[in-house]
Protein backbone atom coordinates (compact mmCIF):
# COMPACT_ATOMS: atom_id res chain seq x y z
CA UNK A 1 0.00 0.00 0.00
CA UNK A 2 2.94 2.16 0.90
CA UNK A 3 4.03 1.86 -2.81
CA UNK A 4 1.45 2.70 -3.95
CA UNK A 5 0.91 5.90 -2.54
CA UNK A 6 4.18 6.84 -3.12
CA UNK A 7 3.88 5.95 -6.96
CA UNK A 8 0.98 7.83 -6.50
CA UNK A 9 2.21 10.68 -4.96
CA UNK A 10 5.25 10.63 -7.46
CA UNK A 11 3.40 10.41 -10.54
CA UNK A 12 0.82 13.45 -9.66
CA UNK A 13 3.96 15.94 -8.20
CA UNK A 14 6.02 14.72 -11.68
CA UNK A 15 2.94 15.64 -13.73
CA UNK A 16 2.10 18.91 -12.05
CA UNK A 17 5.42 20.15 -12.72
CA UNK A 18 5.08 18.96 -16.44
CA UNK A 19 2.21 21.36 -16.90
CA UNK A 20 3.46 23.72 -15.32
CA UNK A 21 6.74 23.81 -17.61
CA UNK A 22 4.60 23.26 -20.78
CA UNK A 23 1.90 25.50 -19.94
CA UNK A 24 4.72 28.30 -19.35
CA UNK A 25 6.33 27.64 -22.31
CA UNK A 26 3.27 27.61 -24.75
CA UNK A 27 1.73 30.29 -22.96
CA UNK A 28 5.00 32.73 -23.38
CA UNK A 29 5.56 31.23 -27.26
CA UNK A 30 2.06 31.87 -28.24
CA UNK A 31 -0.26 33.38 -25.62
CA UNK A 32 -0.86 37.40 -25.09
CA UNK A 33 0.33 38.76 -21.84
CA UNK A 34 -3.07 38.30 -20.15
CA UNK A 35 -2.54 34.54 -20.50
CA UNK A 36 0.88 34.67 -19.24
CA UNK A 37 -0.55 36.21 -16.42
CA UNK A 38 -3.54 33.73 -16.17
CA UNK A 39 -0.87 30.39 -16.31
CA UNK A 40 1.13 32.44 -13.74
CA UNK A 41 -1.53 32.85 -11.09
CA UNK A 42 -2.89 28.83 -12.13
CA UNK A 43 0.61 28.05 -11.80
CA UNK A 44 0.81 29.53 -7.87
CA UNK A 45 -2.77 28.30 -7.17
CA UNK A 46 -1.44 24.83 -9.08
CA UNK A 47 1.04 24.61 -5.35
CA UNK A 48 -1.70 23.22 -3.67
CA UNK A 49 -1.86 20.47 -4.92
CA UNK A 50 1.93 19.85 -5.71
CA UNK A 51 3.20 20.30 -2.36
CA UNK A 52 1.30 18.03 -0.60
CA UNK A 53 1.85 15.31 -3.48
CA UNK A 54 6.09 16.24 -3.17
CA UNK A 55 5.24 15.82 0.82
CA UNK A 56 4.00 12.50 0.53
CA UNK A 57 6.35 11.46 -1.92
CA UNK A 58 9.05 12.15 0.02
CA UNK A 59 8.02 10.91 3.45
CA UNK A 60 6.77 7.56 1.79
CA UNK A 61 10.12 7.67 0.28
CA UNK A 62 12.09 7.54 3.54
CA UNK A 63 9.74 4.99 4.54
CA UNK A 64 10.12 2.88 2.06
CA UNK A 65 13.96 3.72 1.46
CA UNK A 66 14.40 3.47 5.46
CA UNK A 67 16.29 -0.02 5.51
CA UNK A 68 17.63 -0.28 1.78
CA UNK A 69 21.32 -0.16 0.85
CA UNK A 70 21.18 -0.86 -2.53
CA UNK A 71 22.58 1.32 -5.27
CA UNK A 72 19.51 2.61 -6.39
CA UNK A 73 17.97 3.73 -3.30
CA UNK A 74 21.05 5.33 -2.42
CA UNK A 75 20.85 7.39 -5.94
CA UNK A 76 17.42 8.57 -5.16
CA UNK A 77 18.28 9.57 -1.56
CA UNK A 78 20.90 11.64 -3.42
CA UNK A 79 18.38 13.28 -5.73
CA UNK A 80 15.79 13.99 -3.03
CA UNK A 81 17.46 17.11 -1.51
CA UNK A 82 18.40 18.13 -4.71
CA UNK A 83 14.89 18.13 -5.98
CA UNK A 84 13.75 18.89 -2.33
CA UNK A 85 15.86 22.83 -2.22
CA UNK A 86 15.91 23.25 -5.77
CA UNK A 87 11.89 23.47 -5.14
CA UNK A 88 11.98 25.51 -2.13
CA UNK A 89 14.73 27.69 -3.39
CA UNK A 90 14.01 28.35 -6.49
CA UNK A 91 10.89 27.18 -7.87
CA UNK A 92 8.53 28.33 -4.91
CA UNK A 93 9.85 31.53 -4.41
CA UNK A 94 9.89 32.15 -8.93
CA UNK A 95 5.95 31.18 -8.68
CA UNK A 96 5.35 33.63 -6.47
CA UNK A 97 7.58 36.64 -7.81
CA UNK A 98 6.69 36.00 -11.54
CA UNK A 99 2.42 35.69 -10.50
CA UNK A 100 3.27 39.24 -8.60
CA UNK A 101 4.75 40.68 -11.84
CA UNK A 102 2.38 38.95 -14.32
CA UNK A 103 -0.73 40.73 -12.32
CA UNK A 104 1.11 44.00 -12.28
CA UNK A 105 1.53 43.52 -16.27
CA UNK A 106 5.39 44.38 -15.21
CA UNK A 107 6.85 41.94 -17.92
CA UNK A 108 10.30 43.66 -17.97
CA UNK A 109 14.22 41.78 -17.77
CA UNK A 110 13.67 40.75 -13.82
CA UNK A 111 10.70 38.65 -15.03
CA UNK A 112 11.82 37.19 -17.95
CA UNK A 113 15.26 36.75 -16.04
CA UNK A 114 13.41 34.95 -13.16
CA UNK A 115 11.32 32.99 -15.93
CA UNK A 116 14.49 31.90 -17.49
CA UNK A 117 15.59 30.83 -14.21
CA UNK A 118 12.13 28.73 -13.27
CA UNK A 119 12.25 26.86 -16.60
CA UNK A 120 15.79 25.65 -16.33
CA UNK A 121 15.23 24.92 -12.17
CA UNK A 122 11.54 23.21 -13.33
CA UNK A 123 13.02 21.29 -16.17
CA UNK A 124 16.32 20.23 -13.41
CA UNK A 125 13.47 18.96 -11.14
CA UNK A 126 11.64 16.63 -13.60
CA UNK A 127 15.19 15.31 -14.93
CA UNK A 128 15.74 14.21 -11.21
CA UNK A 129 12.03 13.01 -10.44
CA UNK A 130 12.87 11.08 -13.92
CA UNK A 131 15.46 9.57 -13.04
CA UNK A 132 13.77 8.58 -9.40
CA UNK A 133 10.64 7.37 -11.02
CA UNK A 134 12.38 5.00 -13.91
CA UNK A 135 14.71 3.55 -10.64
CA UNK A 136 11.19 3.14 -8.58
CA UNK A 137 10.15 1.00 -11.48
CA UNK A 138 13.59 -0.60 -11.48
CA UNK A 139 13.49 -1.69 -8.00
CA UNK A 140 9.77 -3.02 -8.60
CA UNK A 141 10.37 -5.04 -11.42
CA UNK A 142 8.11 -3.21 -13.30
CA UNK A 143 11.02 -2.55 -15.71
CA UNK A 144 13.84 -4.05 -16.38
CA UNK A 145 16.97 -2.93 -17.74
CA UNK A 146 19.41 -5.20 -18.15
CA UNK A 147 19.73 -6.38 -21.72
CA UNK A 148 19.20 -9.62 -23.31
CA UNK A 149 22.37 -11.45 -24.51
CA UNK A 150 22.32 -12.69 -28.15
CA UNK A 151 24.82 -15.32 -29.27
Amino acid sequence: MKTRIHAIAGAIGFLTILTFWTSTIISEVFGSYATIALVKQAVLYGMVLLIPALMITGVSGVSLGAKRKDAKTRAKKRRMPLIAANGLLILVPSAVFLASKANAETFDNWFYGVQVLELVAGATNLALMGLNIRDGLMMTGRINRKKKRTS
